[in-house]
């Protein structure tokens, strides 16, 4: 009995962070309540910007692996803390309510129920006073730079749904992700943990940030219908949805085409070029980003109405894991 109950809970933790719901007709137990409040779902996002520093960091002088380690652990901080910031500002300004999709592709921590928005704000502190630990650990030991980094991470991250700036209804969010998980994230990684970064470790960061931003723009797409409405001008809402698509189909393009620029001058190994293999997934979801979304979700679709994220996301998956592989093959090939 005590082991069908682990597997229980262990399959509720795995559907969870597959699909950001508590499994249907179950119970939520802790874990899984939290890694739904959390979106953690989404956190591979930052884990492989975190990898990308990391495999660029292997064999270059300076580097030390407790303060790599250190680091990625504080970007992972950074987006829970980001995804919680996200749900309590929308709250609060009253963009996100039980009609709009974000309480409708998965449980809004508040708005369902599964926390108060007490525990909301007592998780955003506690996950930010530990960013905080970490952050002043790492200035103490690489210097200013990292509080640079740090800060304006923290700063774009309050202000993508914070009043006053509040860049996400002004067609700047997506802008906002492309830095965070391109440049900021990679390039403070990098400097945490090696003590320097240059012009090749910037440029080798802008094609995942540039994928990264896909995600948004396919969600964003989505949400076009409930935005517009509420004035909240995402760069979808200010494109209109056909260009949008377009524009994202030619980021999606652009991420193979930075990757090879990157191989070109020397800022990524050449191995990285095995992303080309995420190709034949992009010419998959094509199609379906020439033209409007169904009416209704497919059976088992368990983020609707989302529709041209969960896409995206499929592509970033496939993408981003294949980044990551082909900086493995040249971090082991520099070392022999």
């Amino acid at each position: 009995m005590p082991e069908l109950a682990a597997r229980s809970r262990l399959s509720s933790w795995a559907y969870a962070l597959r699909t950001t719901n508590p499994p249907p007709d179950a119970s939520v137990d802790f874990v899984t309540r939290w890694i739904v409040v959390t979106r953690a779902a989404v956190l591979p996002m930052t884990l492989v910007s975190g990898l990308v520093a990391a495999l660029l960091a292997v064999g270059q002088p300076g580097l030390d692996w407790r303060w790599l380690v250190l680091a990625i652990v504080g970007i992972t901080l950074a987006h829970i803390a980001n995804n919680l910031m996200n749900d309590l500002f929308d709250t609060q300004v009253g963009t996100d309510s039980a009609g709009y999709p974000r309480a409708l592709y998965a449980p809004h921590p508040v708005l369902s129920g599964l926390v108060s928005r007490r525990t909301l704000i007592t998780a955003i502190l506690g996950v930010n006073l530990l960013g905080l630990v970490i952050l002043v650990v790492l200035t103490m030991a690489r210097g200013w730079p990292v509080l640079a980094f740090g800060l304006a991470g923290f700063v774009l991250s309050v202000a993508y749904t914070a009043p006053p700036l509040r860049l996400k209804k002004r067609g700047l969010g997506e802008p906002d992700v492309f830095v965070v998980w391109g440049p900021l994230m990679v390039c403070g990684t990098y400097y945490s943990a090696v003590g320097t970064v240059g012009w090749d470790i910037a440029l080798a960061s802008l094609p995942y940030g540039l994928l990264c931003t896909t995600v948004l723009m396919g969600k964003h797409i989505d949400k076009i219908p409930y935005d517009e409405p509420l004035g909240v001008r995402t760069l979808p809402v200010i494109l209109g949805a056909v260009r949008a698509r377009a524009v994202t189909l030619a980021m999606m393009v652009g991420f193979y085409v930075l990757t090879a620029v990157a191989v070109v001058v020397g800022a990524m190994p050449w191995p990285t070029l095995i992303v080309i293999l995420a190709v034949p997934r992009l010419v998959k979801i094509w199609p379906y980003f020439r033209r409007p979304p169904p009416d209704e979700p497919p059976a088992d679709f368990p983020v609707w109405p989302l529709w041209y994220a969960a896409l995206a996301w499929l592509h970033v998956r496939r993408a981003g894991a294949l980044l990551v592989v082909g900086l493995a093959i040249g971090a082991v090939l520099q070392a022999i």
